[in-house]
């Protein structure tokens, strides 16, 4: 994870929820979003601008391109995946993401994403999302900007950080999850003076009770699959949820009559 995610928010809406400026940005709903697709996200070094971002990340010094869509907090460590794991953030010092998560600090836009199981991966694909309406919302991203030595373009290229799972994808079942910020962590993780302790210390699984899934046709596993259709359910949510409902109730008091007056009534 985090292989596929879906966008599909409004620019307006973006630029309202992050407090940012598209410009003259545009792009479709995206409910199917993959490798080396385009999408919007927000850099530390012009964060109050919204950005496009290649999916897929490369380091700057790479030959050529990785491709890359995770970057695993714990590094190298943690191999097992062990849902209890609380150690080291290995990320910083992987090579190939030890510059970008000191430097090189994202948003990634979404408005929900794909998870596939343990084993059948995106052939038993789920729709996870964050309750009560709460998106869009930014995963932890890293970024580089890697130049293709053959034509001389340039790609800001990123990969989305990994986590292990919370209880709630842990019933899908899967051992990994994205790393979902909650909104007063936004800023910090863009802050390019922050210390690393308090950047890594935003690496934790999101509260499994904020969200839900439920799963969807596997037709979503080919790349080139697109439309709303695809985020259609097939079976139950694997979290109950409870709406709450407001009414009013109206009495129709004849000539003569109202509350007060009946209320002084009964005192007689």
């Amino acid at each position: 994870m985090c292989g596929r995610y879906v966008v599909v928010s409004s620019l307006e809406t973006i630029e309202n929820r992050f407090n940012v400026d598209g410009g003259d940005l545009s792009f479709e709903p995206q409910y199917n979003l993959a490798l080396g697709n385009e999408a919007p996200i927000i850099l530390d070094r012009n964060k109050h601008m919204l950005s496009v971002g290649q999916f897929g990340f490369s380091p700057s010094w790479a030959k050529k391109r990785m491709y890359l869509l995770n970057a695993r907090s714990e590094g190298d460590n943690n191999k097992s995946n062990s849902v209890d794991y609380s150690g080291g953030k290995g990320i910083i010092t992987k090579p190939a993401f030890r510059n970008s998560i000191r430097n090189k600090r994202c948003l990634v836009i979404a408005d929900a994403f794909i998870e596939g199981t343990t084993k059948e991966k995106l052939s038993k694909p789920y729709l996870t999302y964050l309750k009560d309406k709460n998106r869009p919302f930014a995963f932890a991203g890293i970024y580089d900007d890697w130049v293709d030595a053959e034509t001389g373009e340039s790609f800001v290229c990123y990969a989305i950080i990994t986590t292990v799972a919370n209880k709630l994808i842990q019933k899908i079942p899967h051992h990994r999850s994205p790393v979902i910020l909650k909104q007063q962590h936004e800023h910090l993780w863009l802050n390019q003076s922050a210390p690393l302790t308090d950047i890594t210390n935003l690496l934790q699984p999101y509260p499994s009770e904020e969200m839900n899934a439920y799963p969807i046709s596997d037709s979503i596993k080919h790349p080139s699959a697109e439309g709303k259709g695809l985020l259609n359910p097939i079976g139950n949510r694997l979290a109950g949820e409870t709406e709450i409902s407001f009414s009013k109730s109206y009495k129709l008091y004849g000539m003569g009559h109202s509350p007060a007056r009946d209320r002084e009534t009964k005192r007689k």
